[in-house]
């Protein structure tokens, strides 16, 4: 069930995308008085077509939904009767060329803007930043950090939840890498700030959490944590541990926490471990020699088992007030939901062209580029989460494709936007042959883009 959810989730986030994008050319060239033949979203074998409008416009739905295009009058696409060459694109002024080219990105963060602004009418939920346990030998710990307190300033920009304080350090390190200063209100209710040095912690190097590099773990109430499934053939299976066991503990120490549990797993590859299981109200315990698995080039140990949490009953007094004010709808009113839109659709704008500025460098993994599978998955979890999370995955998926789109790669409308640029410069527009080969380029640079993130889309799955 959840993975045909996916596929709808994926097709539908795709198809609005794509529409939208592509309706952006088609508007523009309309009012620029170009004649538009075809308005196909999707490619290859028509499933649905309609011809209307005084210029006959040929409007597709197509089989595959991985794009779409404007098809628009033009001397280079063939013969154009005298009477409308004037409607021709290539006959357009450039400046004309420009503005239908720009409008397809354009409208994307557009919709982004939209988007942003009704996920924060209607609420989405959010988790308060208090800071968790801190990693040893990290930045932060080195700054001095410690756990409890809650985030409240990264950089002097204030902060509400996880995620904006998530992506408001990812901002700032883009901006400096070298240090970040992070304000907390500590549990004795005193304003600190902690200043990381991260010269010598490349945090996009590879695939891990950059938060958690930094060496910051977001505080997560005690957990009852118990076995929701047990996978053949795994270590779990062959050392007895059976679905809905409860863990308590694993070699002596409590299980408190499913991440906790996880990394301890992840660190003991190929050992035994003895894991305190509480079954039918009696405990048992398992010896168990964990397997090992590969990923990103790195070895961790696998159980073999799938875990479900609840928040413990017996938690401490200090947590239970924190567990109030934890989880909360970040909300706003429709003037601050318009800014807070633009806002958000300018920041990840700036983080994603920033982001890729490192993947060129080599500062950033190559293993971050995820493709149509990844993106598939994120539809559907996103759909299950409700309204609010689909809409903000379709505004982030929307700023990517207007980003990506701007590149100056030929055969993307960046392309075409360096040439009409040239054109300004030089009077003359940029000759066939230097557009066929910057096609070829295009065609081999976006291409492997993609083998690249469908070979990452695979790895991620199988490992």
């Amino acid at each position: 069930m959840s993975f045909l959810i996916s596929v709808v989730a994926f097709i539908l986030a795709i198809g609005i995308l794509v529409a939208i994008h592509e309706f952006g050319h088609y508007w523009v060239a309309r009012k620029a008085g170009v004649k538009v033949l075809r308005f196909s979203i999707g490619f290859g074998k028509p499933l649905w077509t309609r011809v209307s409008g005084k210029d006959q416009t040929e409007y597709t739905l197509s089989a595959i939904p991985l794009g779409g295009y404007v098809k628009m009058l033009d001397e280079r696409e063939g013969e154009v009767a005298d009477d409308e060459l004037h409607r021709a694109f290539n006959r357009q002024p450039v400046w004309k060329r420009i503005a239908i080219v720009v409008a397809g990105p354009l409208f994307n963060f557009l919709l982004a803007i939209v988007l942003y602004t009704i996920v924060f009418l209607i609420g989405i939920q959010a988790y308060t930043p208090f800071v968790g346990n801190i990693i040893k030998d990290s930045p932060a710990e080195a700054a001095g950090m410690v756990a409890g307190g809650q985030i409240n300033r990264i950089n002097d920009v204030a902060v509400r939840s996880w995620n904006e304080a998530r992506m408001t350090f990812l901002t700032a390190y883009l901006e400096n890498n070298k240090r970040v200063d992070i304000g907390v209100l500590d549990d004795d209710n005193t304003n600190k700030t902690y200043s990381l040095d991260l010269s010598a912690t490349p945090l996009l190097k590879d695939s891990e959490d950059f938060i958690e590099q930094a060496g910051i773990d977001s505080w997560r109430p005690k957990l009852t944590v118990s076995v929701a499934e047990v996978l053949p053939d795994s270590s779990a299976k062959s050392g007895g541990l059976q679905k809905n066991d409860v863990l308590l503990r694993v070699d002596g120490k409590p299980i408190t926490d499913t991440r906790q549990f996880i990394d301890y797993i992840r660190s003991h590859g190929l050992q035994k471990i003895e894991l305190l299981v509480e079954r039918d109200g009696s405990e048992v315990l398992l010896p168990i020699t964990l397997a090992e698995k590969e990923k990103d080039g790195k070895t961790y140990g696998s159980l073999g088992a799938a875990l479900s949490a609840k928040v413990a009953a017996d938690l401490p007094p200090k947590d239970k007030e924190k567990l109030k004010s934890y989880s909360f709808l970040y909300q706003s009113n429709p003037i601050d939901s318009f800014v807070s839109g633009i806002e958000k659709t300018w920041q990840m704008s700036v983080v994603t062209l920033k982001v890729m500025g490192r993947l060129v460098i080599g500062e950033a993994s190559l293993k971050n580029i995820s493709g149509p599978v990844t993106i598939a998955e994120f539809a559907g979890k996103t759909a299950l989460m409700g309204l609010a999370a689909y809409l903000s995955f379709l505004a982030i998926i929307s700023v990517s494709l207007g980003v990506l789109n701007l590149l100056p790669i030929p055969m993307l409308d960046g392309g075409h936007l360096l040439y009409y640029i040239i054109e300004l410069f030089t009077g003359k527009p940029v000759s066939e042959q230097v557009e066929a080969i910057g096609f070829r380029i295009g065609i081999a640079l976006v291409g492997s883009m993609m083998i690249l993130a469908l070979y990452n889309d695979i790895t991620r799955h199988i490992t």
